[in-house]
């Protein structure tokens, strides 16, 4: 029984975000704590949307991040996720970390790919002068796997490499997705997270279908790293987060997410054995007051009087959409660390999308 009880599941072993608290984790972890909200004032110059404030990447460039070479025709999404999964391919001495070969898989999340690229060149393509003068070189950024495309190509990356939208809760199927490719073995190690980009198409489509009312859009890249227990302790990687399971629903119509999302809550916790009160942190999505109001109801249900720590992000980073979930999970282990109580502990993820997709994690800190 003891053996038994010392194998782990899948291990979350590493963990990169490109965020509007900066370029690192360190960085990340110390926003969140803070309790400060990253928003700040758009210049009205620079950006012709109909908001006033955003949570952005500081000082983020392509050029000035990934360099001139490649990035001239790279649209900023892609910028994101390439400088996300570098920054976790990379130890503090600038070298590739090890046991991430050449055939680890990446998984990337994201809802429509570039927003603002795909506009652009369909703008190009009805007003240019004939033959419809485009730019072929722009032509990638409007497919949604460029980001995941791209970010393989630049560090090497030739596992399988899959794309996923489902809106918000894109980071959970990310991870579910990556689950799936090891236990069927197309990959022994997987990379796997969200991107979003804040542009002037996104916060108008936002504008149009949300109104007003919503959260403060950021932008965005957290990458995580999947792998077995035996190679995250082969290449010194203890592992920081064991995956216990996920659960996934849809709904509808609106007003019965909090059903679904209290099904799938239930479920979880029923498949891995897992009780209400051993939950100590919370991270929920937080998707606009509708959605936060369904998901707190929601979760005051199943958790009765129990009241795990809550784990705020969006409130700080902003509305980052298909990033949402990735940087949930992102902020759960930026919150374990550093506390050495909290080896052990479980942590809940929920995230409910307005376009009908509902799902949760659980993971056991380690």
């Amino acid at each position: 029984m003891e053996t038994s009880a010392a194998v782990r599941g899948p291990l979350i072993s590493a963990w990169s975000v490109v965020s509007p608290f900066g370029m690192d984790t360190a960085g990340f972890a110390s926003g969140l704590r803070s309790g400060r909200a990253a928003d700040l004032p758009l210049d009205p110059g620079s950006w012709q949307v109909p908001v006033a404030r955003a949570c952005l990447v500081p000082g983020f460039s392509n050029r000035e991040v990934l360099g001139r070479k490649g990035t001239r025709s790279m649209d900023r999404a892609t910028g994101l996720a390439v400088a996300a999964v570098g920054r976790l391919l990379q130890d503090p001495r600038g070298e590739r970390i090890p046991g991430v070969g050449e055939d680890a898989a990446l998984v990337l999340g994201t809802n429509t790919g570039s927003a603002q690229s795909i506009m652009d060149f369909t703008r190009d393509s009805l007003v240019q002068e004939k033959p419809f003068f485009v730019d072929p070189a722009r032509f990638p950024n409007t497919v949604m796997n460029c980001a995941a495309g791209q970010s393989a190509i630049w560090h090497r990356l030739k596992g399988p490499n899959t794309t996923i939208a489902g809106g918000r809760a894109s980071g959970l199927l990310a991870l579910n997705y990556a689950m799936r490719l090891k236990k069927s073995g197309h990959a022994g190690t997987v990379l796997f997270g969200a991107v979003e980009e804040f542009s002037a198409a996104r916060s108008w489509l936002e504008w149009h279908t949300r109104g007003r009312t919503e959260a403060v859009l950021g932008e965005g890249a957290a990458v995580l790293l999947l792998e077995s227990d035996e190679v995250s302790a082969e290449h010194g990687r203890p592992g920081l987060a064991e995956v216990l399971g996920l659960e996934f629903g849809v709904y509808h119509e609106p007003g019965t997410e909090y059903a679904v999302l209290v099904d799938c809550v239930r479920r979880l916790l029923a498949r891995t054995g897992l009780q209400p009160d051993e939950l100590r942190y919370l991270a929920d999505s937080h998707a606009g007051q509708d959605a936060a109001t369904a998901e707190r109801d929601a979760l005051a249900e199943v958790f009765g009087g129990h009241r795990p720590e809550r784990v705020r992000c969006a409130e700080l980073i902003g509305d980052t959409n298909a990033a949402a979930a990735a940087f949930q999970i992102a902020a759960v282990l930026a919150a374990a660390e550093g506390q050495p109580d909290a080896a052990g502990g479980t942590a809940l993820i929920t995230s409910i999308d307005r376009d009908g997709v509902v799902g949760c994690a659980a993971l056991r800190l380690c």
